[in-house]
């Protein structure tokens, strides 16, 4: 393979491990792959002076795709260029002073606070554009909603969850939904579109960073900025102060520190003190120049892999974990490791009985470094684990796959259930995976229409061990109060493949709530949505073309009611764009507002422009920002009570 080819090659795998990564905070390989693989692009983007587009050596993060309101950052939140070599760190400094502090893992977010209150919160995103989660933000446990400094101020922090409360917050859920770490629960919770959640994840702010604060007596220095931010109310990132000379020590004093720390890091970042000399330093496509981050040399050890099990999902991806002779990494014990796919099974040429290393990535997930062996005899099962069924290997972006073809594979079943029953799909509350594995077992469900059947299973299921008569009632009722659902909860709870919840609202507001025209679309028809890519399309295409999948769509019709059906002409609120701001009194909070809207064919944005056709605050004479550009730009004002006359709807509903 020619230079120019392997670089392609790395881009598209570094892309989908990126992809994974930003948007759906999971991981599809260790961090020292990734890093190893960026090292790779990057030697041979030295080498040939060739960088290509998309090339994640110049951006920053993933593009954000989600349900929040989307804004531009004012200032660039780029990332930093990094090393695991203190000498790199001593050059970087030079004969400066700068400021060493803990590289938090969890999820930037910039707020802002005019008049000494919180106005705006904003994920980091892609560098550039952030996802707007300001009503969560208020529900950070330790974040000032109010300060002593009246000016506009802007900082940069890092919302993170403690060790403490990941553990309790797991300790309370079943084994198979608990969360891989703590990163991956706090970028989840801060961006939910419930913000009621995210105040049960006990989500912490950590300020990093001062980035404006007009008329405020701050030092021109690093560390005194902090300080400032002290004076304010929040909590602010541990920090030391160091030379050329100092630092080598203070690293190694944060690295005895770090097993012990309450908070999740992946490292060390170095910053010069000096604000204005960092400022003069400029920056690069995707790097500051004033600051660097150090991540840490993983501690490894050698240890014997015995056996890898195969792991089915609902959606028929098996993946491969490695089972090890135990060793200690880090102050605990382990033995088990995730291998990810076969692509990583492949390239770690993996055999039972193979010699290799093992460590933990940022100190916390075990993972394999290295196979000192390399036999490659580990054999990829040509059967499902689970039921038996034939699998087959699947190339998708680069990364090959094992997949289970049986559609009637227990595994299958069993989470294609629990999905359907979930928050964003059905919401049959209080039917659990466990509880749902029963109902299978027994063969009281077989299909979704069986879940609003049981009372045909009455005497059956209140005999089982575990159910009783209250057991029972309790699902009938949940059953019975799903019955009214939405096209797009409904797509999300079919599982579709690369179906989400915001995939189910895009295309139910592109076919305006029609099923029957989904079903009947083409496939060049779908790809023409926007966010709805060739290989998506086809796989929607092909579901809807399922015979067997259809017959069991047609059941279920039966049994529940899509509200808001029909065509666009027939709905209220089709083709208007409405933004929402203030308290709400008619509705739960926004989210179950901007669901009736789009349920009837309406629109929702973050914020107010000339494409913005109402503006809903019960605060119709307020002076807030949202107000004074809708009366600017002549767009009409609503109070709930007056939305609802114009939806056609009573608001003593």
């Amino acid at each position: 393979m020619d230079k120019i080819a392997r670089m392609k090659e790395l881009i598209r795998i570094l892309d989908e491990a990126a992809r994974a990564y930003y948007q759906e905070s999971r991981e599809i390989m260790p961090n020292e792959r990734y890093d190893s693989l960026y090292d790779e692009l990057v030697a041979l983007e030295n080498e040939t002076g060739t960088v290509l587009a998309k090339s994640p050596t110049h951006k920053v993060g993933y593009e954000v795709l989600s349900e929040l309101p989307k804004e531009h950052h004012e200032k660039a939140a780029l990332s930093l260029d990094k090393t695991k070599e203190v000498p790199v760190l001593q050059e970087f400094l030079g004969n400066q002073t700068g400021v060493l502090s803990w590289k938090l893992d969890g999820l930037t977010v910039v707020l802002t606070y005019d008049g000494g209150k919180l106005t705006k919160a904003v994920t980091r995103g892609n560098g550039e554009i952030g996802e707007v989660v300001t009503q969560n933000a208020r529900t950070f446990v330790n974040l000032p909603l109010q300060i002593p400094y009246q000016g506009h101020l802007v900082l940069r922090g890092e919302a993170v969850i403690r060790y403490a409360d990941f553990d309790r917050i797991n300790a309370e859920i079943e084994e198979d939904a608990k969360y891989k770490n703590p990163r991956n629960l706090c970028a989840g919770a801060v961006r939910q579109l419930d913000s009621r959640i995210t105040a049960q994840r006990s989500v912490n702010l950590i300020a990093f960073a001062l980035i404006e604060a007009e008329g405020a007596d701050v030092h021109n220095s690093m560390a005194g900025q902090l300080d400032f931010l002290d004076a304010q109310g929040f909590e602010t990132v541990q920090r030391v102060c160091v030379t050329r000379e100092t630092l080598p020590d203070a690293v190694s004093d944060y690295a005895q520190r770090v097993r012990d720390y309450e908070v999740p890091s992946d490292g060390l970042v170095l910053v010069m003190d000096d604000i204005a000399y960092g400022a003069s330093l400029g920056r690069t496509a995707k790097f500051p120049r004033n600051a660097i981050a150090f991540k840490w040399q993983d501690e490894k050890a050698e240890t014997t892999l015995r056996e890898v099990e195969w792991s089915a999902s609902r959606t028929g991806l098996i993946n491969p974990v490695a089972i090890f002779d135990p060793v200690e990494l880090e102050g605990t014990t382990v033995s088990r490791a995730s291998a990810h796919n076969v692509s990583i099974v492949e390239e770690l040429k993996l055999g039972i009985g193979d010699r290799i290393t093992v460590y933990k990535a940022n100190m916390i997930i075990p993972q394999i470094s290295e196979n000192l062996t390399k036999s490659g005899k580990l054999p990829i099962p040509d059967t499902c684990p689970v039921c038996g069924g034939k699998t087959e290997i699947r190339d998708e972006d680069s990364v090959r796959t094992l997949y289970c073809l049986n559609p009637d594979c227990a595994a299958k079943q069993i989470k294609s259930f629990s999905l359907f029953a979930s928050r964003n799909a059905l919401k049959l509350d209080g039917l659990s995976e466990m509880t749902m594995e029963k109902l299978i077992d027994e063969g009281f469900v077989r299909t979704y229409a069986d879940l609003f059947r049981l009372k045909r299973h009455e005497s059956g299921i209140t005999a089982m061990e575990g159910f009783g008569r209250k057991s029972f009632d309790n699902m009938v009722e949940t059953a019975e109060n799903a019955r009214k659902t939405t096209l797009a909860r409904l797509l999300y709870g079919l599982g579709i493949p690369g179906i989400g919840a915001a995939g189910g609202k895009l295309l139910a507001a592109h076919f305006n709530n029609d099923l029957s025209a989904l079903r009947a679309a083409s496939a060049e028809e779908l790809q023409t949505i926007e966010g709805i890519g060739s290989v998506m399309a086809g796989d929607i295409f092909t579901y809807f073309r399922d015979e067997r999948k259809m017959a069991e769509l047609d059941d279920l019709l039966t049994e529940i009611t899509l509200e808001a059906g029909g065509p666009a002409g027939e709905q209220p609120l089709a083709g208007k764009t409405f933004v929402i701001t203030g308290a709400v009194h008619l509705f739960a909070n926004r989210d179950a507002l901007k669901e009736f809207i789009e349920a009837r064919g309406g629109k929702t944005a973050g914020s107010v422009s000339k494409n913005t056709d109402y503006l809903i605050n019960n605060d119709t004479m307020s002076g807030s920002s949202k107000n004074k550009a809708a009366k600017e730009l002549g767009i009409p004002i609503l109070s709930e009570e007056a939305f609802m006359e114009l939806a056609g709807e009573s608001s003593g509903e």
